[in-house]
């Protein structure tokens, strides 16, 4: 059972993501001049969003399992095109994730001054695609909220980044729409190949009348369509990029949610409906997250640009994630779902700290030109300094836990891939520590950070909220375990099942 139960008269999911249409239109209609209460309307309904994720998590029931909340209606009944939604074990920690960044996220927008109406508008909507990608069972459904997801990076990006935003924005989006090029053509296989004429992904799954030679044609697009989006490698070089060019809000939502999207992607569309295709591929599939993992590592300690440092520590993280996808193992999958909502709280904090706290105080995020700031803000210091404790898996932090579930859940399948992998470690330790050491230690290199502007109330209660998650998630992971394991354990016994056909 879960803690209390919700009205099942009340479309809970549909109200999760019309949390964020609402604010975008009241804002669209606030004259301009009226800034400050744009803040106030994306703000609060940013956190509406988050308790309504929240009511949904713990109402949930672990012990009956499956999709819950379910609400269905027909939408192009001629196409087998239906509004379907649903949360499981896998979907529901991401929904929550999603509502921790937007709200912290929305806390450290407060100092968007420039077109405040189209920035909001365009950060609510993007918001709006990512929960609704977490609750769709129809997968024509799911992709029109991906893609809604997607767009609004062009825009954000483009307009109130920085440091070659126009060309992050450009690269950002020509790799995402190759990647939804693949996803349509794998979409059209599974709809005409299966025979059922359905994009139902509960109908899809249940039959998986696709046959498995053309599993084994279409699986890698579709898996490659999503995993563009997660940063894997060789397709990953738009995400440092975009990372460094977007503005905080939107960097927290890029790599802290957006990344997300990609793996979950591949998990709940490609794994979960062709189990045939994923056993033909996904061995060489580890073979590419091995290098993300250490590629990211690597490139990442030779950054001087702090900004960059969290960019490629994204790829090299969020490659574990698809390393433990492609182990395909209970607890690898456990590991992955974790993974994802660790590296998501734990990146947004990074980029609260750096985007936020420092860069737009002292104007430059280059290592050799910072320093001492620990004695200037030693808060956003602490602050930074728990999110590495996090990334380099300290015992006691959410990123622990994370890392420590998927090394075993690899380890089951591929060994040898899992002690290279572990060769991360260090090297994440390494430049985490460097950076703590380059831009908080030592003497105030500027006279000029002495004169620092204060933070704010909002930038101290978003960093705060991330931190006590990673704390909190830290100490006790089976608030998160028990949901997750019950999710993907429909996955596996796909996988294991074709499998047990084969032999």
């Amino acid at each position: 059972m879960g803690l209390f139960n919700l009205s099942p008269d009340i479309p809970w999911l549909s109200l999760i993501w019309l949390s964020m249409v609402v604010p975008a239109v009241i804002i669209a209609l606030i004259p301009a001049k009226q800034q400050e209460a744009m803040r106030w309307v994306g703000a609060s309904f940013s956190l509406i969003s988050l308790i309504l994720s929240l009511l949904v998590f713990l109402a949930y029931d672990p012990v009956q399992a499956g999709f819950q909340f379910v609400e269905r209606l027909d939408w192009m009944p001629q196409l087998g095109i239906s509004y379907l939604l649903g949360v499981d074990g896998i979907s529901l920690p991401m929904l929550v994730l999603n509502g921790v960044v937007i709200f912290t996220g929305a806390l450290m927008s407060w100092n968007i001054e420039r077109r405040t109406k189209e920035y909001w508008v365009l950060l609510l909507l993007l918001t709006t695609g990512v929960y609704g990608v977490f609750v769709a069972l129809d997968l024509f459904l799911f992709f029109v909220f991906y893609e809604l997801a997607v767009l609004p990076m062009y825009l954000l990006i483009g307009i109130w980044g920085s440091t070659r935003k126009e060309y992050g924005a450009m690269k950002l989006t020509l790799f995402l729409m190759a990647g939804s090029a693949l996803v349509i053509i794998a979409m059209l296989a599974l709809y005409f190949g299966s025979g059922l004429r359905t994009f139902d992904m509960l109908v899809l799954a249940e039959h998986v009348t696709l046959a498995g030679h053309l599993q084994r044609i279409f699986f890698p697009m579709l898996f490659i369509g999503f995993a563009i989006l997660a940063g894997m490698f060789p397709f990953h070089t738009w995400s440092p990029t975009g990372h460094v060019a977007a503005p905080t809000a939107v960097s927290m939502l890029h790599a802290g949610v957006l990344m997300k999207l990609g793996a979950y992607g591949c998990l709940r569309a490609a794994m979960w409906l062709m189990p045939t295709g994923a056993e033909a591929w996904l061995p060489f599939f580890a073979v590419l997250t091995l290098l993300n993992v250490l590629y990211g590592a690597t490139i990442a300690m030779v950054q001087r640009d702090a900004k960059y440092i969290i960019g490629y520590s994204s790829v090299s993280h969020m490659g574990l994630v698809m390393m433990a996808l492609a182990a395909g193992t209970q607890i690898a999958l456990t590991g992955a779902v974790l993974q994802m909502f660790a590296h998501g709280i734990m990146t947004a904090l990074f980029f609260a700290v750096v985007g936020r706290m420092v860069y737009e105080r002292t104007h430059t995020r280059q290592l050799p030109e910072l320093g001492g700031l620990l004695k200037v803000m030693p808060f956003a210091a602490w602050m930074f300094i728990l999110g590495g404790l996090s990334s380099m898996g300290m015992p006691g932090l959410a990123g622990f836990w994370a890392e420590f579930t998927i090394f075993i859940g690899v380890w089951e399948k591929y060994p040898l891939i899992a002690i290279l992998a572990a060769i991360s470690i260090p090297i994440t330790g390494a430049y985490i520590l460097r950076a703590v050491w380059a831009v908080f230690d030592g003497e105030v290199k500027n006279p000029e950070f002495h004169r620092l502007p204060k933070l704010t109330w909002q930038e101290y209660s978003g960093a705060i909220i991330l931190a006590v998650i990673l704390v909190a998630v830290g100490i006790y992971p089976a608030i998160l375990t028990e949901v997750i394991d019950t999710g993907v354990r429909p996955v596996v016994t796909q996988l294991t099942g074709v499998v047990v056909a084969e032999r």
